[in-house]
């Protein structure tokens, strides 16, 4: 009795021991998840979650609600209107599909980025907000051409965290010094992998610079205008405020995507929006149930719509489907599809990831959004993906690369390439094997996200922002960065050593009597002979 009393007391010791991490007090966390794209907020909400699960007390401003969150912890300021014209019924974005990726880029500098933010801070609730006195610890704001909103940190007396739904973006690995090489790390916009030939280098290092160039010319200054505009009484310059950004959380994981050379406080939290899967509606369960040959699930995102593909891409769609054998579900935004096939179920609203997560689940067709295909990839699923705009390019480019996709070209959608490419990706095998290899390497994470982003939430609330974590590199010109004004001196000294050498060897080649001392009257009779 006495020996067992000794040995649990010494397993107590141990546990003890082993349990000595610092713990963090519950801490009151401000999420600021703007954009009125439902994927942008997922990831953010995803973060949330995280938190709250951890204990903290999280408030979040948004157009969306958060669902099954603990009322005692957790507070929505609601914003809906800034995603009105955004619901089911539009707008029609498949009209950005022949627009150059650089014009959507534009429009993200100059229209969608700025008037989302403009909206919020003179949303009479975010006012509200800010004149309530609260505090917060931290907050989190969406990384989307957003710098203006960053002023809320300070404003609110936190510690400054972001997020970027788009991953390791150019203006999110700005704001923590991450190098951003454009010999193998493409632009967010362009449909490069990272193995790009000379002149795919050379586009990207283009696009990349000008992007740069814009960003840092154009856009922050505009920033800057609207941070003075809002934050009046603000103690920290704009730019001061930008380098106070403590983490840079990205929607993103190497084995997803390509290794980066991330600065020690940007983080991947790829897949952070997955949960274990849960038990599928009753319809849905049933329909993938009595599907003998197995489901093929059909999602154009959240912000496309299936509704708006033009008529005779729609046909060409429910054609195809038509002639399979597995059923199809198509997350399609109206009541009714013309000429509907009966091996075909239509909902405006699916549970993707749970969709996903049955094994009877063969392909996948996608737009080839970030969240979409991230979710794919976690369940081992192929792709056929259709890009239409932004980062759905890159995205399905690496799909093909890797070999667990198959990318289609929007204007040259029939029915003879779409069941060409459903039947490549279903008859092939090796598709489906690349697609749960990834997966599996996917899932060998120590923590997984959710874990990760709360240990570094808290660790730099536990170390006063932490600034040890942050890069040197932020707070440098673009001159000593790059090391131009070394450059220069170097250039200036060797061509010194060159003209001093030159020099020399003259010197001696006339002492030596090879070359000759010019005089005044060798110089003006070589006048006269010319």
């Amino acid at each position: 009795m006495a020996y067992t009393c000794f040995l649990s007391l010494a397993l107590l010791c141990l546990l003890s021991i082993g349990s000595n991490a610092p713990q963090t007090d519950a801490a009151r966390i401000l999420g600021i998840l703007p954009s009125v794209g439902r994927s942008h907020y997922i990831i953010g909400a995803g973060l949330m979650k995280a938190l709250l699960d951890a204990g903290h007390d999280v408030t979040i401003v948004s157009p969306y609600a958060m669902k099954d969150a603990p009322a005692d912890r957790h507070r929505d300021i609601l914003l809906p209107d800034l995603a009105a014209s955004h619901d089911v019924s539009g707008p029609d974005l498949f009209q950005y599909k022949n627009a150059p990726n650089l014009f959507v880029l534009y429009l993200v500098y100059n229209e969608i980025g700025p008037l989302t933010s403009e909206a919020l801070l003179e949303h009479p609730k975010m006012v509200q907000l800010m004149e309530s006195g609260e505090r917060f610890d931290a907050v989190i704001v969406e990384s989307f051409a957003s710098e203006v909103l960053y002023g809320l940190a300070e404003h609110f007396g936190g510690q400054l965290f972001v997020f970027s739904p788009f991953g390791a973006s150019m203006w999110t690995s700005e704001l923590v010094g991450t190098p951003y090489p454009y010999s193998y790390i493409p632009h967010t916009f362009l449909s490069y992998t990272n193995e790009m030939t000379f002149w795919q280098r050379f586009t990207n290092a283009l696009v990349g610079h000008a992007d740069k160039l814009y960003y840092r010319c154009v856009f922050l200054p505009q920033q800057e205008a609207m941070f003075r505009k809002y934050f009046p009484n603000a103690k920290l310059t704009f730019y001061e405020t930008l380098q106070s950004v403590r983490l840079a959380f990205v929607n993103q994981h190497f084995s997803l995507s390509y290794p980066h050379p991330y600065a020690p406080n940007m983080i991947e939290i790829g897949g952070i929006q997955i949960q274990p899967p849960k038990k599928l509606p009753a319809d849905i369960q049933r329909y993938i149930d009595e599907a003998p040959h197995g489901v093929i699930y059909f999602s154009m995102g959240s912000m496309l719509k299936g509704r708006n593909f033009p008529e005779d891409k729609r046909a060409a769609f429910v054609n195809v489907f038509r002639g399979l054998q597995e059923n199809v579900i198509w997350k399609y935004e109206n009541d009714s599809l013309p000429d509907k096939p009966p091996n075909v179920l239509i909902k405006s609203w699916m549970p993707q990831s749970d969709i996903l997560a049955h094994p009877k689940v063969k392909l996948f067709i996608t737009h080839g959004g970030l969240l979409g295909t991230t979710e794919g990839l976690y369940h081992g699923v192929p792709m056929v993906g259709i890009p239409i705009y932004g980062d759905q390019e890159l995205n399905l480019a690496r799909a093909e690369r890797a070999g667990y996709g198959v990318k289609l070209d929007y204007d040259t959608l029939s029915e003879e390439t779409i069941a060409a490419a459903i039947r490549k990706v279903l008859s092939d095998s090796s598709y489906s094997e690349r697609a749960q290899l990834i997966s599996k390497r996917y899932r060998d994470q120590p923590l997984g996200p959710a874990k990760t982003a709360v240990y570094w939430v808290e660790y730099v609330l536990r170390h006063g922002g932490a600034p040890q974590l942050q890069s040197p590199a932020v707070r440098l010109s673009f001159v000593e960065y790059n090391l131009l004004d070394v450059y220069v001196l170097m250039a200036v000294i060797a061509l010194s050593v060159l003209i001093g050498m030159g020099a020399a060897l003259k010197a001696l080649l006339r002492r030596l009597g090879i070359v000759k001392r010019q005089t005044r009257r060798d110089r003006q009779q070589s006048k006269k002979k010319q």
